[in-house]
């Protein structure tokens, strides 16, 4: 990937075509080699770096199709359009399958293609910006948080606030829906305090029945009840000298509540069962997925309790307001979950999944990388149905309005409705069917496989 304007690789043997759309491509602000041979054109591939290919599927020398291969061959993050006017869709699927990031139906019109362009500009020079600021960060320990991920204008806030209060030992209250990465926050402030040859210690508030997280926060004494045959620490101690996380503050019972109020004022606390005290040396980091202070006035969180907790309060923001920070998380977690392989995720497919308001926030989407790789069947160039929701309660906002929505999109959706017409209308005989389409039964099989028709 590489800043600056797009260099564009032209294949095209038309002239009228090649000149035209050359000329627009420039006046639009971009770099365009054109070649009228195949063959010279993978020749250039082995020689020069380009960001976009746009290849007619019809050339002398070799085909669009070898060009395609060549491009991905030479740099994989190369974005390839083949152009074709013969057999449209069935040359599409052809591409798509062999790699291609779209494809572009002739006869056609400038304005469509250089648009195209604008959009795939716009997210490679996100993800350029992205992948500075992220070796910027690495170079950097005045910048970012370790283990966050994210260069948003939202996040940015979150930056500011945690290098602020992390050298001292001040609470934090970080207040986030479930999914917004409040654990890994709270682990930088962590990572950037004076604490952080100690203990980093979490625990759910929500996970534990009463007696238990009384247990497992304060420890016992042997013989404090049934089961208790030997002494144990509870989080508390084994957090001493470090720092201790308590994840779903919002859920910790008024019993419990009131015990924690003595270890943040006194910093000592008595083990289940016993009579000693136990002084500890603790930063305590608190999140909570709703509004503290509307269980404090419902009655449901002890007030004295907040205040303690509510020195520095940080609010995590959802992913739909962090703009931009969606290619840079997939472009992680494709890293972090890939094994190895340099999995890769189109444009279009990007430009959809900012779209999307993901309700589960990061986790949800780290989910989907994951789903996406199991799914992928060996391919490296992820698919879009893998990465979103596709149940039809939410795909309206999915998908952009038709008027909106690529050539491709449109004809590959037509396709798939008329394969489960057809198949329908003949039973599912899929013999029948290929007759009636008027193609061979293998390639009806190729296309029912692709679209996940049974």
């Amino acid at each position: 990937m590489s800043d600056g304007p797009m260099r564009i690789l032209l294949v095209e043997d038309e002239q009228t075509i090649a000149v035209t759309l050359r000329d627009d491509l420039e006046a639009a602000g971009y770099e365009v080699e054109h070649r009228a041979d195949g063959a010279a054109a993978i020749d250039l591939l082995g020689q020069k770096s380009f960001d976009v290919v746009i290849t007619d599927v019809r050339l002398p020398g070799a085909d669009g199709m070898q060009v395609l291969a060549a491009a991905k061959r030479a740099r994989p993050d190369t974005e390839v359009l083949v152009m074709t006017a013969y057999a449209t869709v069935e040359h599409a699927v052809e591409a798509m399958r062999l790699g291609a990031d779209d494809y572009i139906q002739k006869p056609f019109l400038n304005e469509h293609v250089v648009e195209r362009l604008r959009r795939i500009g716009k997210f490679r020079a996100l993800l350029f910006e992205n992948q500075r600021l992220r070796e910027e960060l690495q170079g950097s320990a005045g910048q970012g948080l370790p283990g966050v991920i994210g260069q948003s204008r939202a996040m940015q806030s979150v930056v500011k606030t945690v290098r602020t209060v992390a050298p001292t030992d001040a609470s934090v209250l970080l207040e986030g829906e479930s999914g917004t990465g409040k654990e890994r926050v709270a682990r930088a402030v962590h990572q950037l305090s004076p604490r952080k040859q100690g203990q980093f210690v979490a625990l759910s508030c929500g996970a534990l029945p009463d007696t238990l997280l009384e247990t497992e926060l304060f420890g016992h004494e042997k013989g404090a009840f049934t089961d208790a045959q030997r002494q144990r620490r509870g989080r508390f101690e084994v957090a001493d000298g470090g720092t201790i996380f308590l994840d779903d503050i919002d859920d910790m019972p008024m019993s419990v509540q009131v015990k924690l109020l003595r270890v943040l004022q006194e910093r000592e606390f008595e083990r289940v069962g016993g009579e000693t005290l136990v002084q500890v040396d603790i930063r305590v980091v608190a999140a909570t997925k709703v509004p503290l202070l509307e269980l404090v006035r419902a009655g449901k969180f002890r007030e004295d309790l907040f205040y303690r907790l509510n020195v520095v309060p940080i609010r995590l923001p959802p992913l739909r307001e962090r703009e931009g920070d969606v290619p840079l998380l997939v472009q992680h977690f494709l890293e972090q979950l890939g094994g190895g392989r340099p999995y890769t995720v189109k444009t279009d497919v990007l430009e959809a999944m900012s779209g999307y308001s993901w309700p589960g926030n990061v986790r949800e989407l780290e989910n989907r990388c994951a789903q996406a790789i199991a799914m992928s069947g060996g391919a490296t160039v992820l698919k879009k149905e893998h990465l979103l929701p596709v149940d039809k309660t939410r795909r309206a906002a999915l998908e952009p309005p038709t008027a909106l929505r690529t050539l491709r999109e449109v004809l590959v959706e037509a396709e798939r409705e008329h394969l489960k017409v057809v198949l329908r209308g003949v039973g599912g005989h899929r013999t029948k069917a290929a007759s009636v389409l008027g193609i061979s039964r293998k390639v009806l099989w190729e296309k029912l496989k692709d679209y996940g028709i049974e």
